[in-house]
């Protein structure tokens, strides 16, 4: 995870980013800036249909905004080189490279032929690789494409990501692993979004060997849980690996939506409380570790709640209704929330927040 746990506060940026960015924002930008605790990136709708990128404060204002040709999901950042990425929404075939300090021109990512993203990446500890989830639709087979952070993001490898509707991955801190949740879903672009094969899914989470893409271990769902989407990641201190989970079958069950396993260990699935699990309607749409404090936050805009677990037990610690909940990233304090109808945390904005948050420096 490239979070590491410090505090990323406006003099951080500011250092980062320089009089010049600065100088550029207006008063109601600039004081907001000056005045957040942390800073983070999303992608948005705007209120006239066009999409972009947005900057925002703990608080929730909106410090700066960049234009996207289309939807972004996930993204990732970098925080040795202060390169950011939005990768389009599946099955979009771009991702944005940017410096949310606007230091250096955006590079425009194009998947290759046969290719889409699956809306997630991350970078290598050094800022040296981009590692983006993608589909090989003919194949149905997910993929994990490599990119030259030192030239000018080309792309210059791929590895097997050993199953089928790839979705997030992240990288373990000292650069070794590639961790992969393989959502199981066959999708192809000819048909939009539409779930091809909800009656034989195959779910898994994976680790590869960061270096060679060779296969470390592996974690199939059980089989009276198949249709439990596997969709996104985060680590802990320790190296926990926390998951979370979709559920694409009967709508009258309640199967478990979270799990951790570490390297060499077997899966955890979460048993939460009955009615945590009526809240979050069995679909979490974002998870994210804040190391400091020990927690887990997650978020379902199904059932409109954001949920925050204690790390190292995994009981529940707070619940909070959020109004179709979006996206969540560790904050100062707790978890940061954002929302599709333009919540982030305090703050509502004239602009629907996209699925995930990034925190930046």
């Amino acid at each position: 995870m490239a979070w590491n746990g410090e505090t990323i506060d406006r003099r951080a940026f500011l250092k980062a980013a320089g009089m010049g960015f600065a100088a550029t924002l207006a008063p109601g930008s600039l004081y907001a800036l000056e005045r957040a605790d942390a800073v983070y990136a999303s992608g948005y709708r705007a209120s006239d249909g066009t999409f972009g990128i947005a900057t925002v404060s703990e608080r929730g204002e909106i410090i700066d905004r960049m234009a996207l040709p289309a939807r972004a999901h996930g993204m990732a950042f970098s925080s040795t080189t202060g390169r950011a990425v939005a990768f389009a929404r599946r099955p979009g075939t771009f991702a944005m490279v940017f410096d949310p300090s606007r230091q250096a021109e955006p590079i425009v990512i194009t998947a290759p032929e046969g290719r889409h993203f699956y809306g997630h990446g991350h970078f290598s500890p050094d800022g040296t690789v981009l590692y983006a989830s993608e589909n090989d639709f003919d194949g149905n087979r997910g993929m994990i494409g490599l990119y030259d952070g030192r030239n000018a993001f080309r792309r210059i490898g791929e590895f097997d990501a050993h199953g089928i509707g790839t979705h997030d991955m992240t990288v373990s801190d000292d650069g070794a692993l590639l961790v992969i949740a393989n959502g199981g879903i066959e999708t192809h672009p000819d048909f939009g979004r539409t779930k091809l094969n909800l009656d034989r899914m195959e779910p898994s989470l994976v680790m590869l060997d960061a270096r060679t893409g060779s296969l470390i271990q592996k974690h199939r769902m059980p089989s009276s849980l198949s249709q439990l989407s596997t969709r996104h990641l985060d680590i802990a201190e320790n190296g926990r690996i926390w998951f979370a989970c979709q559920w694409e079958g009967a709508r009258n069950e309640a199967p478990p939506l979270a799990g951790w396993f570490s390297k060499g260990e077997d899966i955890a699935l979460l048993s939460l409380p009955d009615d945590t699990t009526a809240r979050l309607a069995n679909y979490v749409g974002a998870i994210a570790v804040n190391r400091r404090e020990n927690i887990v936050g997650l978020t379902s805009p199904i059932g409109g709640a954001s949920v925050t677990l204690d790390a190292k037990t995994g009981i529940v610690l707070t619940e909070e209704s959020v109004h179709e909940a979006a996206g969540v990233a560790p904050a100062a304090h707790g978890i940061a929330v954002s929302s599709y109808d333009g919540r982030f945390n305090d703050t509502r904005s004239d602009v629907a927040w996209d699925q995930h948050i990034i925190q930046i420096k």
